[in-house]
């Protein structure tokens, strides 16, 4: 019996069709990616499903419980502490059935219940404060009204993996998430027991979770077997076959419709026949064409010094640090990450260099013909009661790309908004929507020192694709915040960790960066140490070593050597950008599921030679 089941789902926003008769089926135990170009009703589909919005025509079956992380959520209570009160609600239930059941001496419901508390455990609040830590939540006392957007989403995240729904929805579950955090939601998700749904623009996050795909193309549910990687494959044969069936039906409609024109109607059986099937190929439901639209931001900036230098650049609020000491040179070309915790100070750091805010110590110098700008988290810049042609061209008909003037609803259409969006209200765009205006908007801002704060919340995998692509091929200098870890491997030249107390330390590369940290994690002995590195357990019992654990013991060495070399070659693979474009020979979900296998067996064949050599 599968978790979800929903048939025939139908929704339309007046003339507007997102949904036309999608059908979905999810199985116990699976994880689903939900994919699609922003406005192709991703979200939609996923609140008909929650039950939060109706469909207009359809039917839904569901076994079990089931709980939605929204991108706008609405939290019960007036403080954190009564949102995850609220979420742990079914485990005071599930205690309260179990007393009245053994008061009842009901034998049977009594032992169902038994099982289920020892699965769970008699009290929750170590799971509560353990999910809160994690996400970095706020304080528990803290009023819902006074949380930013990013504490509202992790307080709503948190309360949907305290529900322990059997299915679990998560619309960009990452967004607001630093990367470390990311990681460990990667994992809970990927061991979930029931079943997942997920809407994400992580790649990564992606091919470690998910089981299958499915994508929302033209209102409709296409589903795809495999890894994000695996659909990336299938997606492009199966788009190519589509599109020359396309040309197939064009090219026909345009003979029959010559020949119809050609020949009087007549009455005769064959010629009706022909006729009727021009018509039919004529109603057909023409291929969505899915055309990449271009972001060039470049500026004709001719290479030479820095862009921008800071030195020993200090900055605090109060008596908290928040930068302390900051040294940068940022050179036309150059892209670089900015990666650290929420609330460290990236944000600040961004405001500081593009000359909003003064820093309280050290020396910035700008080159005489920097012209900076920010995109940030909120996605300010535009006026909510503006439409969509009004803020691209700022009041006016035309704007100007490479000199040359061009219709504003034009330049819309090169950014995926059909004309019936133009007299739309910013306010009522989608975050993606939102978010692809003002790349539009910064294209025409010709920048040469670009500031992204987490560009890529909210953003299609299309769309993300085509900003990498931009910053690639820029000629300026540009910062970004992001927890994209594939945005940051495939994009950035070196990052900027954000390590405490206003401490930004610099890195060759996002893993770089975290090798730096699990060494200094060992070292301190918050964990176990890396395999080349770990301690010897206590000393065993003192026994003659046989003659055939002797040769065990000559091979170990070899053997554990073979191991960490292989997981070492693994790791680079997958660091690799090239490894997860689409047409790479690699078999990703077999190099993921060794990668988790290795770190175990090498241990074990350390723990092995540390247990024979003690004993040698």
């Amino acid at each position: 019996m599968p978790l979800l089941l929903a048939r025939d789902i139908e929704k339309a926003y007046g003339d507007r069709v997102v949904l036309r008769g999608v059908g979905l089926r999810l199985d116990d135990g699976e994880r689903v990616g939900l994919v699609g170009v922003n406005g192709s009703g991703k979200s939609t589909l996923l609140r008909i499903l929650a039950g939060s919005e109706t469909a207009d025509h359809g039917d839904i079956e569901l076994h079990g419980s089931r709980a939605l992380l929204s991108q706008v959520p609405d939290l019960p209570g007036t403080t954190v502490q009564d949102a995850l009160d609220d979420a742990v609600a079914w485990h005071a239930r599930l205690i309260a059935e179990f007393h009245a059941a053994s008061e009842g001496r009901d034998l049977g419901a009594l032992a169902a219940l038994q099982d289920r508390i020892d699965r769970v455990g008699w009290s929750v609040d170590h799971r509560v404060d353990a999910v809160a830590d994690r996400l970095g939540l706020p304080p528990r006392d803290a009023s819902i009204a006074h949380l930013s957007g990013g504490e509202l989403r992790r307080v709503a995240l948190a309360r949907v993996l305290l529900q322990q729904p059997r299915l679990l929805m998560l619309d960009e579950p990452t967004n607001h998430l630093d990367a470390e955090t990311c990681e460990w939601l990667q994992a809970l998700l990927a061991g979930w027991p029931g079943g997942v749904l997920l809407v994400t623009h992580d790649r990564y996050l992606l091919e470690a979770v998910a089981t299958r795909i499915v994508e929302i193309e033209d209102g409709q549910a296409v589903s795809y077997e495999g890894s994000y990687a695996d659909y990336l494959i299938a997606r492009a044969e199966r788009r190519a076959r589509l599109e020359l069936a396309e040309d197939r039906r064009l090219a026909l409609i345009a003979r029959e419709a010559e020949w119809a024109s050609r020949s009087p109607a007549a009455r005769s059986t064959k010629q009706k026949a022909r006729l009727q099937r021009l018509d039919e190929l004529r109603a057909a439901r023409p291929l969505q064409r899915q055309e990449r639209f271009s972001l060039d931001l470049r500026t004709g900036f001719r290479k030479g010094g820095a862009l921008i230098e800071l030195h020993g650049v200090g900055k605090r609020f109060g008596d908290r640090r928040i930068l302390d000491g900051v040294d940068l040179v940022l050179r036309p070309g150059e892209t670089v990450g900015v990666i650290g915790p929420n609330g460290a100070g990236k944000s600040t750091l961004l405001r500081v260099l593009a000359g909003a805010l003064a820093p309280d110590a050290g020396e910035i110098h700008r080159a005489p013909r920097l012209r900076p700008a920010i995109l940030d988290q909120d996605r300010t810049g535009l006026d909510p009661a503006a439409t969509v042609f009004e803020a691209a061209g700022d009041g006016n008909d035309h704007v100007f790309i490479a000199g040359e003037p061009v219709h504003v609803r034009s330049f819309l259409g090169r950014f995926q908004f059909p004309r019936d969006s133009h007299d739309q209200r910013v306010d009522k765009l989608s975050g993606g929507e939102r978010a692809r205006l003002l790349l539009a908007r910064l294209m025409l801002h010709g920048a040469n020192l670009i500031l992204l704060d987490e560009p890529t919340n909210d953003l299609d995998l299309l769309t993300l694709q085509v900003l990498e692509e931009a910053l690639l091929a820029f000629d300026g200098g540009a910062l970004v915040v992001t927890h994209d870890r594939a945005f940051l491997d495939r994009v950035c030249d070196r990052v900027l960790a954000f390590e405490g107390d206003g401490r930004v330390v610099e890195y060759a590369s996002r893993l770089q960066h975290l090798a730096a940290v699990e060494a200094r994690r060992a070292a301190a002995g918050d964990r176990p140490p890396s395999a080349g590195a770990r301690r010897r357990p206590p000393r065993p019992p003192s026994t003659r070593l046989t003659y055939k654990e002797k040769r065990e013991l000559e091979a170990l060495p070899g053997r554990i050597e073979a191991l960490e070399q292989e997981l070492a070659g693994i790791e680079a693979t997958l660091a690799d950008p090239a490894t997860w474009q689409a047409g790479a020979d690699v078999d990703l979900r077999a190099l993921t599921a060794r990668l988790d296998r290795l770190p175990a067996e090498i241990d074990a064949l350390l723990e092995r030679y540390c247990e024979l050599e003690e004993r040698a």
